[in-house]
């Protein structure tokens, strides 16, 4: 006898794979504090240029690995699909540069709400641009959200430009990318590869005049440095791998677990500064996440009913 109406059915083996990327990439990306943290006596932009350089290796070497070669000048040679990559790379290079300046000076906070901003820009870009539906309570999470962010520029006189720089040159990304629907691993080298001769020119000039940071402090600095491409590639990979299988709604609302961690850190491990201002923020995009999270769990429910229903018996 076949599955009843009442019998759960199975999460499809693609959107399963997309939630595991997404909790994977972005548990990573919540623990970020700590590893540019211990980089926070080399200068952000020499960071950043060492995760570009390590990171187009790296995808040079999986690429040759997997076979994933193929087709990759044409992908450089289409007009269009170059205007993608050149506006995925600067907003990507954007991102992160804002985002290891952040943490180096003590500004984890900051970049946790913007990451709290984030799901929600997500939602927003999705329904301007994705055409995807807008419920009521959605609505009501973003105008929750804007909110917040207001009260914040109200009461310190000035705009979270941290903040909003990260929520909007990543929601943007994450809009670019979903629409381009390349190979993630393809999409990432070429994205690198646009950025690496700057990267590249940048770490021989600071070498030639002694000022690298790369074998001329510690084993441990030099590790760190080593290791900017995988610290990189991994969570971005698992990111891009999910906006393959998931809905843009669905990926903003598994995004708020990097935030989450964040936060955690900026105020129990590095102590930083958490008035009452930045409560009441935060608790405006908390009751906005949980509204949306809400939402967007009865509507996955009422799907998941809908398909049970729909099995022949």
């Amino acid at each position: 006898m076949g599955p009843s109406a009442a019998t759960p059915h199975p999460p499809h083996p693609t959107a399963r794979t997309g939630i595991l990327c997404a909790l994977g990439g972005f548990t990573l990306w919540g623990l970020f504090p700590i590893y540019f943290k211990a980089l926070a006596a080399v200068p952000a932009m020499e960071v950043l240029a060492h995760r570009i350089v390590g990171s187009v290796g790296l995808l040079a070497i999986l690429l040759s690995l997997t076979g994933g070669w193929s087709g990759w000048w044409l992908e450089l040679n289409n007009w269009r699909k170059t205007g993608y990559y050149l506006a995925t790379t600067l907003l990507i290079a954007g991102n992160w540069l804002v985002y290891i300046w952040a943490v180096q000076n003590g500004h984890v906070l900051g970049a946790s709400l913007g990451y709290y901003i984030n799901p929600l820009v997500s939602v927003l870009l999705g329904v301007v641009f994705l055409r995807e539906k807008l419920s009521r309570w959605q609505g009501l999470a973003v105008l929750l959200a804007a909110a917040g962010v207001s009260f914040l520029v109200f009461r310190q006189g000035s705009v979270p430009w941290i903040s909003l720089v990260l929520a909007a040159s990543f929601g943007s990304y994450g809009l670019l990318r979903k629409r381009a629907g390349v190979n993630p691993l393809l999409s990432l080298f070429l994205e690198t590869l646009l950025l690496s001769p700057f990267a590249l020119t940048w770490l021989i000039v600071l070498a030639v005049q002694g000022q690298g940071a790369l074998g001329t402090v510690d084993m441990r600095t030099n590790l760190l440095l080593l290791s900017a491409g995988v610290i990189t590639v991994v969570p971005l990979m698992l990111f891009l791998e999910s906006m393959r299988h998931l809905r843009l709604a669905t990926v903003g609302l598994l995004q708020y677990l990097t935030p989450t961690l964040q936060f955690l850190l900026a105020v129990a491990l590095y102590h930083e500064p958490f008035s009452a201002t930045h409560l009441v923020t935060f608790s405006f995009i908390w009751i906005a996440l949980g509204i949306y999270s809400a939402d967007a769990f009865a509507q996955l429910r009422a799907s998941t009913r809908d398909r049970s229903v729909e099995l022949p018996p």
